[in-house]
């Protein structure tokens, strides 16, 4: 966050109103999906410029910060406060709004009780009907659009965008449900698997694994498995296990839901037939992938100003991934994506201070190997061990691939802000 001579010092104001600001700024950028390095970065050059000196430790379910009095000799913490949340979720408008915040409070401009008010807004704000309406459309874009990147053919774009609305519906119904939450991924890949299976017998022939993975890609761990080894890399080791471990949970309730449809499918006789040949023209997936893109701006909240940011930062990747898939290899063409939209962020985040997830996040979402693993675990229920263990190298190779990409990023353009 940029820095401004203040008028009034920062560490003027009692000590008691500047940790409820730091605590309720970790609390906001935790809650809208900010990695653990970059989040205890925050709060770090935050507490400085308040004259506090904090310990912060964050977890994909925690976060715990020490503060101490920077003019004492000892480093002893007189005062811990331990915030316990849910796993975060990427929403850029709210961290777009969060950073501008912090930068307000940071010059100057905002004192510190209006800026922990502003904050705490954030999580009483309530969500109309356009907002569902639009949430539930956008499962149905962004599955119909990469049914028709892994050319399914025309059946399979249209079944994939019918199942992508029912899981919009599943995923809204379990807002402040967790008994639905809880099972929301198993759920969702039982209704797909079973929709397409359906459709594949009695309707016309698809390529119903392939209907399945684009119906349920919005669902995929992939963006918390790249950001779970960013944090490894980075020796943030508590986060980056946890969050490992949380994205194999809802692999293993993806692959579950799926295997459970399927014995179903074949209690009731429902064998689909060989998929049809490829009819969708290559051409489409240039279509399919700014649509895709708008879809996940949506699902992602990105600003209405930013949009065409987002959706520039999606091809881009795409783009950069398929060129080098062409002329070298797959893994050598997801490393050229993540240098691209790591140093693309960083730029973006310099000419127009504002956060560099904006470029970052929808940028790699295209990258992140989540289908892979997907499929990797779906053969392991099915005891094709072997090829099973064969497509998850694949995944490993691939989330190293975007990582050393995003860190040749950084090391390219320098990142100046945190965010």
């Amino acid at each position: 966050m940029p820095h401004r001579p203040s008028e009034a010092p920062l560490d003027a104001a009692p000590a008691a109103t500047r940790i409820a600001f730091l605590v309720e700024l970790a609390r906001r950028l935790h809650e809208y999906g900010t990695a653990a390095p970059r989040l205890e970065d925050v709060v770090n050059r935050v507490s400085q410029r308040l004259g506090l000196g904090c310990n912060v430790l964050s977890t994909p379910t925690s976060i715990v910060m020490s503060f101490t009095d920077p003019a004492r000799e000892d480093d002893a913490a007189e005062i811990t406060q331990v915030v316990r949340a849910p796993p975060g979720e990427v929403n850029l408008k709210r961290l777009c709004q969060v950073d501008e915040i912090g930068d307000q409070v940071v010059s100057g401009t905002l004192d510190l009780a209006a800026g922990r008010r502003r904050l705490r807004e954030f999580g009483q704000s309530g969500r109309g009907p356009a907002w569902y309406a639009l949430t539930v459309a956008s499962y149905g874009v962004s599955a119909g659009s990469i049914a028709a990147i892994f050319h399914t053919g025309w059946p399979g774009v249209w079944s994939a965008t019918l199942i992508g609305l029912l899981i919009g519906l599943i995923s809204i119904a379990a807002i402040g449900r967790p008994n639905i939450a809880a099972a929301l991924e198993a759920l969702s890949a039982l209704v797909a698997t079973f929709v397409a299976t359906a459709i594949a017998v009695h309707v016309t022939p698809l390529a119903v694994r392939s209907v399945v993975i684009a119906s349920l890609i919005v669902l995929m761990p992939g963006m918390t498995l790249t950001t779970a080894v960013r944090e490894l890399s980075s020796q943030h080791l508590v986060s980056g296990t946890a969050r490992t471990m949380g994205a194999f949970a809802t692999l293993l309730k993806l692959a579950f839901g799926t295997v459970l449809a399927t014995q179903l499918c074949g209690l009731l006789g429902w064998v689909p037939s060989a998929s049809p040949a490829d009819l969708v023209p290559a051409w489409i997936e240039w279509i399919a992938v700014p649509a895709g893109a708008l879809a996940f701006a949506v699902l992602f909240g990105s600003p209405l100003r930013y949009v065409g940011v987002v959706v520039a930062a999606v091809t881009t990747g795409f783009l950069c991934a398929q060129l080098g898939g062409i002329y070298v290899s797959s893994s050598f063409g997801v490393f050229i994506g993540g240098l691209v939209i790591g140093a693309g962020s960083n730029v973006f985040a310099r000419v127009m201070r504002r956060p560099g997830a904006l470029v970052r996040e929808p940028g790699i979402i295209l990258l992140v190997p989540g289908s892979v693993g997907f499929r990797s675990l779906s053969l392991v229920f099915e005891r094709d061990v072997m090829l099973g263990l064969d497509t998850a190298i694949v995944v490993v190779t691939l989330l190293v691939a975007i990582v050393a990409g995003l860190l040749f990023g950084d090391l390219l353009v320098p990142p100046r802000r945190s965010l």
